[in-house]
C-alpha cells in the first residue's frame, strides 16, 4: 500500500465530492465581482488579491479572497473554454484517482502556493505592488491537465481544437511555456508559483506512484490466480494475452469452472461468494478487502480490472 492509500485509509472517510465543481464556483464568482468593479468604478478585485504585507497589517481574509481571483483575469471567450476544460478533465480525474487523492492535489497545490507567495514576498516584497494582481490559482488550475496527462500520457488531446497531439507531447510544451514565462515576466510572484505547481506534480506523483510491496498472503493471492488462469506457476511471465480463449483455463463462454473459482480466495473464507472484482495482478477481490476500491485500465487491449494499488503499477496489455 502507497503512501497516499495509507493517508486515504485515515483521513479519507469524508472527502470532499464534485470540487472541480466548487473551483468553477469560484471562477464564476470572481468573474461577476470583476464585472461589478467595472461597472461600479470600483476595483473589488484588489480588495481579495494576496499581498503579506496587507495581511500582516490586519487584513487577514486575503489568505483566502485570492482564491476568488480567476486565472485568467479578464473575461473573455477563452475563459469560458477555460473553465470547460477544467471541467471535464477535473470531473475525469475524480474518477480515475478517485475523490480524497484529487482533494490532496489541489489543495496541497493551493497551500504550495500559499506558501511560495510568502516566500516571495520575504525575498522581493516590491513585486506585489503588481503582482497582486498576478497571483491566482492560474497554475494550480493548469494542474488539473498536467495531472492528467501524466496519468495517460499517450491520451490524445486536440491542440487547439484542430491538431491531434499526444499528451506527453503537450507536457514538453507546457514546460517550455513556463521557462517562457519566468524569462519573460522576471517576477519572484510568478516564479514562486510555477515552482510550487513544479513541487506539487512531483511529490504527488512520487506519492502516488510509488510501487507497493506485496506482503505474503498477497503474493500466494497473486500466484494462484495466474496459475488458476493462465496455468503458470510462480517465478513465470504472466501471458495475458490469451484471456478468454481455451488456453486461459477459461471456456471460450469466458466462465471458469467451479474448480477453479473456488482457487481465487487464497485460503480466505468467501462464505461461498463469488466476487465481482478482481486485481489482474495480486488477485485480490472485495471479499479479500472490502475497503479496495477496482477500475478497469484504459490503456490495456482488453477487458482487465487492477486494484488501486496497481492499477498505475502494473505491465500494460497490448
Amino acid at each position: 500500500m502507497g503512501p497516499l492509500d495509507k493517508l486515504e485509509r485515515k483521513f479519507g472517510k469524508h472527502p470532499i465530492t464534485h470540487l472541480t465543481m466548487f473551483m468553477i464556483a469560484t471562477y464564476v464568482t470572481g468573474y461577476i465581482l470583476e464585472l461589478i468593479g467595472s461597472a461600479s468604478g470600483v476595483s473589488i478585485i484588489s480588495l481579495l488579491g494576496f499581498h503579506p504585507g496587507l495581511i500582516a497589517r490586519g487584513q487577514v481574509w486575503r489568505i483566502i479572497s485570492w482564491l476568488l481571483i480567476p486565472p485568467d483575469y479578464s473575461f473573455n471567450i477563452w475563459s469560458i473554454l477555460m473553465i470547460f476544460c477544467i471541467y471535464q478533465q477535473g470531473t475525469m480525474l475524480e474518477r480515475i484517482w478517485g475523490d480524497f487523492k484529487y482533494d490532496f492535489y489541489i489543495f496541497n497545490g493551493l497551500i504550495l502556493t500559499l506558501i511560495a507567495g510568502f516566500i516571495a514576498y520575504a525575498i522581493r516584497p516590491g513585486d506585489f505592488m503588481v503582482g497582486m494582481y498576478l497571483f491566482s490559482t492560474y497554475y494550480v488550475s493548469l494542474s488539473v491537465f498536467l495531472g492528467l496527462a501524466l496519468t495517460f500520457p499517450d491520451m490524445e488531446f486536440r491542440f487547439m481544437f484542430l491538431i491531434p497531439i499526444r499528451a506527453k507531447y503537450l507536457v514538453i510544451l507546457y514546460a517550455i511555456t513556463l521557462i517562457y514565462s519566468l524569462i519573460s515576466y522576471r517576477s519572484v510572484v510568478v516564479g514562486a508559483m510555477i515552482i510550487a505547481s513544479v513541487v506539487n506534480m512531483v511529490l504527488f506523483f512520487w506519492l502516488y506512484k510509488k510501487g507497493p510491496r506485496l506482503n505474503r498472503s498477497q503474493r500466494r493471492t497473486r500466484d494462484n490466480y495466474r496459475r488458476t488462469m493462465y496455468g503458470q506457476g510462480r517465478g513465470q511471465k504472466v501471458d495475458r494475452t490469451t484471456f478468454g480463449n481455451q488456453n486461459s483455463g477459461y471456456n471460450q463462454a469466458g466462465r471458469g469452472s467451479a474448480k477453479q473459482m473456488q482457487g481465487y480466495g487464497a485460503g480466505k473464507n468467501t462464505n461461498g461468494k463469488r466476487p465481482l472484482h478482481r486485481c489482474a495482478v495480486c488477485g485480490r477481490t472485495e471479499l479479500d478487502d472490502p475497503n479496495l476500491e477496482f477500475r478497469y485500465c484504459s490503456k490495456c487491449n482488453g477487458a482487465y480490472e487492477y486494484c488501486q494499488d496497481h492499477l498505475y503499477n502494473h505491465e500494460h496489455v497490448k
